[in-house]
């Protein structure tokens, strides 16, 4: 009986070491992005992305965290303007580095009390019908854990992505 049981502690040490090991070897970088197309001027899709506080219209972090929280920063909308928010599924903050209406915005992300950080951006052609574009890069630094991480990145961000644009999509189009 002694002998399974530390026979049993043996391959559950050498699988997580394993899987540590595997671990330190994945890729920690990641990009993600994905587009829709809207039938509006760059000017009223701005209207709506270059305005944090118009983002609860259109994000679709509320459907996946009811109890989410936003605080505006001092200046809700253009460069420089901020929010951060609290939830269940964590915190963050965000600021805006780049504001044009007829290009988009970029934006820094930070999570989990600054521990992860990233750059975002959604960017419009400056046509009457725009392909918008959403991505996300960044880099998941964490030893071990990060590549595991990243492998998850996908399957956590690209169904916000596409509800969020789809959402962008129809008030764009209809408002």
């Amino acid at each position: 009986m002694k002998t399974s049981a530390k026979r049993i502690a043996l391959i559950l040490l050498c699988l997580l070491l394993v899987l540590a090991v595997i671990g330190l070897f994945l890729p920690t970088y990641y990009q993600i992005s994905r587009t829709v197309t809207i039938h509006a001027d760059p000017e009223r899709i701005h209207g709506f992305v270059g305005d944090l506080g118009k983002w609860e219209k259109w994000g679709p972090w509320k459907e996946e965290d009811s109890s989410l929280v936003t605080i505006p920063g001092g200046k809700t909308s253009g460069l420089r303007s901020s929010q951060s928010w609290v939830g269940a599924e964590g915190d963050g903050s965000l600021t805006l580095t780049m504001c044009s209406s007829t290009q988009g915005i970029e934006y820094n992300l930070f999570f989990d009390q600054g521990t992860y950080q990233c750059w975002a951006a959604v960017y419009y052609t400056p046509i009457n019908v725009n392909d918008v574009f959403w991505s996300m890069k960044g880099d998941m630094t964490t030893q071990v854990f990060g590549g595991y991480l990243t492998l998850r990145m996908d399957s956590m961000v690209v169904p916000m992505f596409e509800r969020g644009l789809e959402i962008l999509k129809t008030i764009s189009e209809t408002l």
